[in-house]
């Protein structure tokens, strides 16, 4: 099954590019780390506002001086020089700030990926009336961590149900099918793969967990419940409302509309998200219905500000059909409708800040905003969409190759014919799949595509790692694959993907300071634990890659 989804940079700035993935760190003044040292923080409460610039967090604080975005920054540390990972997509991005790693400790590159020694879901076959063969065959499949791990989601007209995702919000684990899961071969048996099982570095909630603390997280699919870690034990509640259903919440939707086809409904549906964390707040668990300790660790993921960048104008939701998405130049100045989704967002980081107040938990909890990623192209005159179709005429793609492009493209070839003679040329099937993506640069605005070396040297040997992919391919900046009206994606390699929010915020740091080194937002992760008095280092990840604490 193959899903099309929808800088130059030279080698040696593809190299600055990958420190800046995190692999190693710069230090900023020590005096910043002072300021939340001492520690004795209790909780955390992690926030990504995805798509969220750094520049939208100045611009806001500063055209919103009086807003919960200003207060936090008053009592807080920015991150000016901010980036998230390359590629910089949302599994990768959260991974980032929770484990400390990039997709070469990780283990993942997109949501929607690859993995060469899997075989396709059960539903993959019923769906088309065909016997289910198991685990045999060549191997290899696409790896489907989002929508379509639910227990609503039928792979024959790949439609979602309601937003329960077929399940009890709140108890993923009645929500993922594993018939609809990727397999492999576990000792003879063909086994589903959860998503947890394709982490490959432990994660701030199992040493959290371990610790004997409350561990939560609310995000956009129960397919994040890769963020349990490799352990599959690391938290103890994961509030994932589907996103990607059918939207019966908002007067004015239509059959067919779901959470992201207007600005209303994805503010209705990032409120459920909120609404848990303020009952993780409160002392409740995320639906209200049972108390339970306040976690150590909480937070949740926006969608509002990502379709406000993605979404061009009104959908059906909307009682306004004036808005329209998007930035209005290249110094990123929202349109109507961004701005609409930021005030949400400032309105919601507000119902927090007050219910931390009411509970006496303000001085006890740290605050981090920040982003999975950016989104491309922040000025609309630099829109260029493209299809990204012809990957799969590749040599050695075959009927088993898989390829996606938001505004960068990852390309794997069929596993069997990756190393093997092009009977056609005499060439493998690698040299000949390379030849042609290049041959066709210009109409697929390729910038620089890296190969099997440069793969190698930034991430692992895509011949002997199962998931690496064969191919990335820089676009031109402003490139995005789509055949429709979307203004912006990410996923990429450019600043406009990648420099994101940053803030870090406590009633504690009476001096508000701005650090204008370069940080990573794989260093949250050891902030955290930091900030809870539990050993950064207990991160693989942070000890492999020399990932520091925030200062």
């Amino acid at each position: 099954m193959r899903r099309f989804h929808g800088y130059l940079l030279s080698t040696a700035a593809i190299a600055g590019a990958m420190l800046a993935c995190g692999v190693t760190v710069a230090r900023a003044d020590d005096d910043i780390r002072h300021s939340h040292a001492g520690h004795g923080y209790k909780h955390v409460l992690l926030v990504s506002v995805d798509g969220m610039h750094s520049i939208d967090l100045s611009r806001w604080i500063e055209s919103h001086p009086n807003g919960n975005f200003a207060k936090l920054a008053h009592n807080g540390v920015v991150y000016p020089n901010a980036y998230t990972t390359a590629p910089s997509d949302s599994y990768p991005g959260i991974l980032a700030q929770v484990t400390g790693g990039t997709p070469k400790s990780g283990g993942l590159f997109y949501d929607d990926s690859y993995d060469r020694t899997e075989y396709p879901a059960k539903a993959f076959y019923t769906s088309k009336g065909l016997p289910d063969p198991g685990c045999v065959g060549a191997p290899g499949t696409e790896i489907t961590n989002f929508e379509a791990l639910d227990k609503s989601y039928n792979f024959s007209t790949q439609l979602v149900g309601d937003i329960t995702g077929g399940g009890t919000i709140g108890q993923v684990y009645t929500q993922l099918d594993t018939d609809n899961m990727q397999r492999k071969l576990v000792n003879g048996q063909c086994v589903p793969v959860f998503p947890h099982e394709y982490v490959r570095t432990n994660t701030i909630f199992e040493v959290i967990k371990a610790a004997g603390m409350r561990t939560v997280w609310s995000d956009k699919h129960p397919a994040y419940e890769d963020l349990m870690g490799p352990s599959g034990a690391g938290l103890d509640e994961l509030y994932a409302p589907e996103i990607n259903s059918q939207d019966t919440l908002d007067l004015g939707a239509q059959t067919g509309d779901d959470y992201t086809t207007s600005y209303t409904g994805v503010r209705t549906y990032d409120s459920l998200k909120v609404q848990a964390v303020v009952n993780w707040i409160d002392g409740f668990d995320g639906a209200r219905t049972h108390n339970k300790p306040v976690p150590a660790i909480f937070g949740m993921n926006f969608q509002a500000v990502s379709v406000g960048q993605k979404l061009a104008k009104s959908g059906n939701a909307d009682a306004d059909k004036s808005l329209t998405g998007g930035y209005l130049d290249a110094q990123a100045t929202p349109g109507n409708a961004l701005t609409l989704q930021l005030q949400f967002v400032d309105d919601a980081l507000g119902k927090f800040i007050g219910e931390l107040k009411t509970k006496n938990l303000e001085n006890s909890t740290l605050i981090i905003v920040s982003a999975k990623h950016g989104q491309s192209p922040i000025n609309v005159k630099d829109r260029v969409a493209i299809s990204d179709a012809l990957y799969a005429g590749a040599p050695g793609f075959g009927a088993n190759g898989f390829e996606i492009c938001d505004d960068e493209a990852l390309v794997w070839l069929s596993p069997e014919m990756q190393q093997a003679t092009n009977p056609a040329t005499g060439h493998p099937y690698y040299a000949d799949a390379k030849a042609y993506i290049l041959a066709n640069a210009t109409a697929l605005h390729i910038k620089q595509l890296l190969d099997r070396d440069e793969l190698t040297r930034f991430y692992e040997d895509p011949f002997h790692n199962s998931r690496v992919p064969d191919f990335i391919a820089i676009t031109d900046h402003g490139v995005i694959c789509t055949g429709g009206s979307k203004l912006a994606e990410h996923g990429g390699f450019s600043k406009d993907d990648r420099n994101v929010a940053l803030l870090v915020s406590s009633p504690r740091i009476t001096e508000a300071k701005v650090v204008q080194d370069t940080t990573f937002t794989t260093q949250i992760a050891p902030t955290i634990l930091d900030a809870l008095d539990l050993d950064p280092r207990s991160l693989q990840a942070v000890r492999e890659g020399g990932v520091e604490v925030l200062k």
